[in-house]
């Protein structure tokens, strides 16, 4: 095999990786071949064990297909950098993967160029996370990687959901997103059932099966799935209820509480409407002492309770 066909190979196998299918003209022309030496380079890559799978017809086309053992992946530097980086950080919102992160890591860093390794060198030593509370309830991984191809391929799934009050319904979606807030993990989906948008926690979702059926992609109101799952949040109902009338604008307030997003809404120049409802009274009160400013509070009375109980102890302590 000549350098030019290695070269050649090689790039077919980076481009059939970058999506899930190809037209053998596609493939073809973005190699600068005829489809003749494209079928040539395909049975290659089937002889080095990479399971490509090929259909016939007009709308034929090549895929990698899952095999029995999984072959070598090709990154390019930047792509190289991100997954390190992204392994020494994968525990934070995953349980159980954390030993398989790190045999992961190892193998990766074993091959790196020594070029790179400077680079992820320099972000492992400068970068540091700290975690001040469990965040309680994490996803499988797992799970995770299976909702990611759904999302990827357009794929109706069918699954069981248990709602905040523990009780479980099948659910049949069409998955579009998958959104990180706070540590816990939400599919955005558009739930065929109730014909409607819907935001589904991972660590509630139990029995995920593809369907086979995949569909067009839909558009997401407002063309930003992180700022639709923010807002459905924000507008959840919560077992306490807290709204401060803050002294301040909201842009200054909310670039102290980002997590806040949609709960903060202006009154005017000068003051903003801060909704710190939770079910959680510990983080109402770390909501409220994060504002930094003055305010008037409107609080459930359980929420009043705790916050004068708090103040009294910390006035305790400090003598």
């Amino acid at each position: 095999m000549t350098s030019d066909m290695t070269a050649r190979t090689l790039r077919l196998l980076s481009l059939l990786q970058t999506r899930r299918e190809w037209s053998g003209a596609d493939l073809a022309d973005h190699l600068g071949v005829t489809v003749r030496t494209l079928r040539r380079d395909i049975d290659r890559l089937r002889e080095l064990g990479y399971p490509v799978d090929s259909s016939r017809g007009h709308t034929g086309g090549y895929r990698l297909s899952s095999g029995t053992g999984l072959p070598p992946l090709l990154l390019d530097d930047a792509e190289a950098v991100a997954v390190t980086v992204a392994l020494r950080t994968a525990a934070g919102g995953l349980t159980g993967i954390e030993d398989s992160a790190l045999r992961a890591l190892a193998k990766l860093e074993q091959v790196l160029p020594r070029r790179l390794r400077g680079q992820v060198t320099a972000l492992q030593t400068s970068l540091a996370g700290i975690t001040w509370e469990s965040r309680g309830p994490r996803a499988d991984p797992a799970l995770l990687a299976a909702l990611a191809v759904a999302c990827r391929d357009h794929e109706i799934i069918t699954f069981d959901y248990a709602d905040r009050q523990g009780t479980t319904t099948s659910r049949r979606a069409e998955p579009c997103h998958l959104v990180d807030s706070g540590g816990l993990w939400y599919l955005l989906a558009h739930d065929i059932g109730r014909d409607d948008w819907r935001i589904f926690r991972l660590d509630r979702i139990t029995d995920p099966a593809p369907t086979g059926r995949r569909v067009p992609p839909r558009e997401i109101p407002g063309a930003d799935p992180a700022a639709f799952v923010a807002g459905r949040l924000s507008a959840a109902p919560t077992r306490y209820r807290a709204v401060a009338t803050v002294h301040a604008p909201a842009d200054r307030i909310r670039a102290r509480t980002r997590y806040l997003a949609t709960r903060i809404q202006p009154v005017d120049e000068t003051s903003c409407r801060v909704d710190a409802s939770d079910d959680h009274l510990p983080r109402i009160a770390q909501t409220l002492i994060g504002l930094d400013t003055d305010y008037t509070l409107d609080a459930d009375p359980a929420v009043l309770t705790y916050l004068r109980a708090t103040a009294e102890r910390t006035l305790h302590a400090v003598g």
